[in-house]
């Protein structure tokens, strides 16, 4: 049968289901469902347009006004395009009317199209008269899809894979978790310690997706109405949080503030001393809260581990992946010893994998290309502000020198602690840490705190530590998802964890300094 046969075949058999529904009733409710499905597509359409449009309109003012009006007059053409993508980007990160990761992609395409020398070569009515100013060489706007910074994560990318694919991590999980005994404070603790370090590896979503599942049984063998689940439901996104905290690859603001941290000699191994010891604290920290806030009636857990790996033929690619996650671990946490910085050693897993047919083309899809892209724009984003000069012009109009020094460390750590509640932790890095950057080599002063770097990791750090809400996260949103916890218990334990952490991190930044660590 034709593709016409085909059509006209299925249009009868539905014409005749249709009559067949002798009930006007019945064929009212079809007719009613199908408008209600009609209109309801189209308010959608209607409302992402309108949502856009709205979000658009603050940026379309900024570019078509003159520079005057915007407070700076000395603006050159193309800081004054930067700031508008800077508009765009700020508004859809927070709004998010299309997806974050398309926003990344549509700053980098405005940086081709209005700032870089390989785009048009036109100018508006409003910025007649001004100095062109330094356009951005176009390829290393694109040069941003091949960071160092996406090899990083994508070298994690392929770890986690792997993983996930011959379930080694559930196997690792499950096997950690024997030795934590049945006591439901003691399973707890040992939950949060495996997601941390899970955590510190391998994407958070990832982390806090396995370990809810294995939670499961967990919850099924405490009392039905036992609190003390919603302390064990709780402890999972907490511990992906802050567990990422602890390496460069844990989180994506980690992964932007090694950019700015290349100068200043902070490797793989030097950010884990200074990070690991902060996350256990934090860690403990948080376990102990739960335990209070949320204290379990249960006696006893019982846990029933099976083996996830029985045949023969399954074990040759496990142990590939046992054998690279082990070497490549290693290699991270001795580059003061070889050499090889944590970007080339990222790539070995990448290598490895494929030459082996551990990962194949489909496995190549499971890849997060959004979280890649969403790094690409942020760093796209740092280079228009760094190369136009527009971070320096806006730094230097705000008189810094007349604030005291650890008010500018706290202001920092403050604002990216409370907008990353309301927005991704990797917008809020995108957008903070460029200016950051600048803040802290123009600032006087702060050498005697620390320095620049000391800023950047501060402010990094309590970024992460934003965990409020359930749109603070993906780890939060997923825990949330399982109807066990409210909001009000997640702001709870997010804001109590949110200013403890924000007052350890100044205390061991100050400690690591003093050591010689950073």
């Amino acid at each position: 049968m034709n593709e016409s046969g085909n059509k006209n075949f299925f249009k009868d058999q539905g014409r005749k289901l249709f009559n067949s529904m002798s009930s006007p009733t019945a064929k009212g409710i079809l007719l009613h469902t199908k408008e209600y499905k009609f209109l309801k597509e189209k308010i959608r359409i209607y409302s992402s347009v309108l949502k856009v449009l709205g979000c658009l309109l603050i940026p379309l003012l900024i570019i078509f006004l003159p520079a005057d009006y915007l407070l700076f007059d000395n603006f050159t053409v193309v800081q004054h395009r930067v700031v508008f993508i800077f508009a765009i980007a700020a508004i859809f990160w927070i709004v998010e009317p299309i997806p974050i990761f398309a926003t990344s992609v549509l700053i980098i395409f405005l940086e081709l199209i209005l700032v870089s020398n390989g785009g048009l070569n036109l100018r508006l009515a409003s910025e007649s008269g001004k100095e062109l100013g330094q356009l951005l060489n176009y390829k290393e706007v694109l040069g941003t899809f091949a960071s160092p910074i996406i090899f990083l994560f994508l070298g994690g990318f392929f770890l986690a894979i792997a993983a996930t694919k011959y379930k080694l991590d559930q196997v690792m999980a499950k096997t950690f978790i024997k030795p934590f005994g049945t006591k439901p404070h003691w399973v707890m603790l040992g939950l949060m310690i495996i997601t941390a370090i899970f955590s510190m590896f391998m994407s958070n979503t990832a982390t806090t997706a396995m370990m809810l599942s294995i939670l499961v049984p967990v919850l099924a063998s405490m009392d039905a109405q036992d609190k003390g689940k919603i302390g064990f439901v709780l402890c999972i996104p907490i511990a992906a949080n802050i567990g990422g905290l602890g390496t460069p690859i844990g989180t994506p603001p980690n992964a932007l503030a090694m950019k700015y941290l290349q100068e200043y000699d902070i490797t793989f191994s030097s950010w884990m001393l200074m990070a690991v010891p902060f996350v256990i604290t934090m860690l403990l920290i948080s376990w102990f809260l739960l335990l209070k806030m949320y204290k379990s009636s249960s006696q006893n857990i019982v846990l029933k581990i099976e083996p996830v790996i029985k045949k023969k033929h399954q074990i040759k690619n496990p142990m590939i992946v046992y054998g690279t996650f082990t070497i490549t671990v290693i290699l991270w946490l001795t580059d003061f010893i070889h050499g090889l910085n944590a970007y080339i050693v990222a790539f070995i897993p990448v290598v490895v994998f494929l030459s082996t047919e551990v990962l194949n083309r489909d496995d190549l899809k499971l890849i997060s290309w959004d979280v890649l892209w969403l790094v690409s724009g942020g760093l796209a984003l740092g280079l228009a502000l760094d190369k136009t000069g527009l971070a320096q012009v806006v730094v230097a109009s705000i008189p810094f020198d007349e604030m005291a020094v650890y008010l500018i460390f706290l202001l920092a750590s403050v604002i990216g602690l409370i907008v990353a509640n309301f927005m991704s932790n990797t917008a809020t890095a995108n957008l903070l840490l460029p200016l950051i950057v600048v803040i802290g080599t123009t600032m006087p002063g702060l050498e005697a705190y620390g320095g620049s770097k000391v800023l950047i990791l501060s402010t990094t750090l309590c970024i992460s530590l934003g965990m409020a809400l359930p749109i603070s996260t993906p780890p939060n949103a997923l825990a949330y998802s399982t109807g066990l916890i409210k909001t009000a218990d997640m702001s709870k334990m997010g804001v109590i964890i949110g200013i403890i952490g924000v007052l350890l991190v100044y205390l061991f930044l100050f400690l690591n300094t003093q050591i010689g660590i950073i």
